[in-house]
């Protein structure tokens, strides 16, 4: 064997001792979401590969005239990458290509490389996620308590007032919960919404460090979804609230991952951080296709890549 073998035996990690090294990133979402269920193991870890071009593409300004980032990535590139043949690497590239539509790419002729354009595949998850929900889902819901949806309501049956006894998704102790008590049943309901549709039990195990800061988003989202204002700030602007909630209703787990790292990188001291992470949370379906070239500066810093 050349190289290969049984490592020496290797010493343990400690709390986040792992965060000190540089890693290819593979979304969790082809893990977890059925429309990427048919997707092969090899060619999640050749898009992985893709996106960490795609952070170099990006800080190096490489983009077309319509600026689209496009990266350069030869069979023979990845061939080496992947230790695998010529053949695989093609159906490797035809199944992103044709078969999911992860990539794009532009023959240029004469030689030169060709272009590879990594698609964002957040847009087919946002899309489809929020075509299923019901019209009421939308930021014209005026109350979550008028029976939005059976398969996501809670029971609530009883009195608004009895917290104790309304049966709740989530487990007891998990962000506890808050709210006014005439407006218990809405805020209640719209809890359990962000709960199931943030994955926030998931959340809660993979980031246990950011137990406070995940209660803290949790709080911050239901609370503005069920504001009676008519106006809602956003990083100094004015918005209408039924904008603010609709783009807020919208957010999956990965935005939410999103903006944890975006938190964790940010080294200027935040005054009003309700209104840091209201603006954040507000923003991050719009800005998560960057999020890879976003991060590019502090993953790459040093390592001359």
């Amino acid at each position: 064997m050349s190289g290969a073998g049984k490592l020496p035996e290797l010493p343990y990690f400690y709390g986040e001792g792992a965060e000190q090294f540089h890693f290819y990133r593979i979304p969790k979402v082809f893990f977890s979401d059925p429309q990427f269920s048919g997707l092969s193991t090899d060619a999640k870890v050749l898009y992985g590969l893709m996106l960490d071009r795609m952070q170099l593409s990006a800080r190096n300004g490489w983009a077309d005239e319509d600026g689209r980032v496009y990266i350069y990535y030869t069979v023979e590139s990845i061939m080496k990458d992947l230790g695998c043949g010529d053949k695989k690497v093609t159906r490797l590239l035809t199944e992103l290509e044709r078969d999911y539509g992860l990539i794009r790419r532009k023959r240029q002729g004469l030689g030169r490389p060709t272009m590879i354009y990594v698609m964002d595949f957040t847009a087919v998850l946002s899309k489809a996620r929020f075509q299923t929900r019901q019209n009421d889902d939308s930021g014209l819901v005026k109350s979550a308590g008028q029976d939005p949806s059976k398969e996501r309501s809670n029971n609530t049956e009883k009195n608004k007032t009895e917290w104790s006894d309304t049966e709740s998704i989530y487990p007891s102790g998990d962000c506890g919960m808050r709210g006014d008590e005439e407006d218990g049943e809405e805020y209640i309901n719209y809890r359990n919404y962000f709960y199931k549709q943030l994955s926030f039990e998931a959340l809660l195990h993979d980031y246990p460090y950011e137990r406070e800061r995940l209660c803290e988003i949790l709080d911050l989202l239901v609370e503005t979804v069920c504001s009676k204002r008519s106006i809602i700030r956003i990083s100094g602007d004015d918005k209408p609230a039924s904008v603010v909630k609709s783009q807020l209703m919208k957010l999956e787990s990965e935005h939410i991952q999103y903006v944890l790292s975006c938190m964790k990188d940010t080294t200027t001291r935040i005054y009003n951080i309700k209104q840091y992470l209201l603006a954040a949370l507000y923003n991050a379906p719009m800005t998560i296709s960057n999020y890879y070239s976003a991060l590019v500066n502090h993953d790459l810093h040093g390592s001359g890549g």
